[in-house]
């Protein structure tokens, strides 16, 4: 019984202490703040995907399940397969033909650290920064963000070949980065 006694005296010693800080036998404790309300996105479609890019660039084409858009002076491709559930945006970089080994070597390297989600990928005789997601499931900042790793991918490829969404250190860069997220999510923000 003594474990029971001292469970006693430490629920006495709290009512104690509670009572000589403040609490009257009338007053009631606050009660917590309601949990935030969690609104969650609409699953991504091709229409929604088509008017988020309209947004960001009026001028842009459809063409079946491919849209064709320019951001910042680079264009994009972004395909989507519904029944897939896949979706892919795609920058060109430059022809593949001519890539040396150590180059490769570099690109592998950059997708496994510093391309974060955005990869380079080789296809149809070109490199392209990429960025492969399943489509249902992505959300309009993802979208966003895909868009600017996959400019940056492209942007920085013979350099740093960043995605750019992190950045360590001290420069300018990640700001830049960050302010043309904020952009293109306030083009975005009704939809």
């Amino acid at each position: 019984m003594p474990r029971l006694f001292s469970v006693r005296v430490l629920l006495i010693a709290a009512l104690i202490g509670a009572g000589s800080h403040g609490l009257s036998q009338t007053e009631t404790p606050e009660a917590p703040p309601p949990e935030p309300e969690v609104v969650l996105e609409p699953p991504m479609t091709m229409a929604r995907m088509a008017e988020i890019i309209q947004a960001i660039d009026p001028e842009a084409s459809a063409a079946g399940n491919a849209i064709q858009f320019t951001l910042d002076d680079i264009p994009v491709i972004v395909i989507a397969d519904p029944r897939a559930n896949r979706m892919r945006a795609m920058v060109p970089i430059r022809s593949a033909e001519g890539l040396a080994a150590d180059e490769l070597m570099r690109l592998m390297q950059a997708n496994f650290d510093s391309a974060l989600d955005a990869r380079y990928a080789v296809a149809q005789g070109r490199l392209w920064g990429v960025f492969i997601h399943p489509l249902s499931s992505l959300e309009k900042d993802q979208l966003l963000s895909a868009f600017i790793q996959t400019i940056n991918v492209a942007r920085t490829y013979g350099q740093t070949y960043s995605g750019g969404a992190t950045v360590f250190g001290g420069g300018d860069s990640n700001g830049i980065y960050q302010e043309l997220l904020k952009e293109l999510q306030e083009l975005g923000e009704e939809i």
